[in-house]
């Protein structure tokens, strides 16, 4: 246990963030599982914006890696591509 007021507060601002990284690092995996679920080129093509900016958001925040939101982009719009 700590032995510290500002290690238990620590503990206590590190869990919260670790819950919200969560929830966001989920929906963007979501939405990138379903778009790779998508066969028609048209809905794919709308629908790429919203999911590359989905990836971007969590990137920026520091959730996943850049390079990693640079890998998944580029095999979202690959998929599209090969359509």
């Amino acid at each position: 246990m700590a032995n510290h007021k500002s290690a238990l507060k620590r503990i206590r601002s590190s869990e919260k963030r670790r819950v919200h990284n969560r929830y966001y690092a989920r929906t963007m995996r979501n939405a990138v599982n379903a778009f790779r679920q998508l066969t028609d080129k048209n809905e794919a093509t709308e629908q790429l914006p919203k999911v590359v900016a989905l990836v971007d958001r969590v990137a920026k925040r520091n959730i996943i890696h850049n390079n990693k939101a640079a890998n998944l982009k580029s095999s979202l719009y690959r998929q599209v591509n090969n359509m």
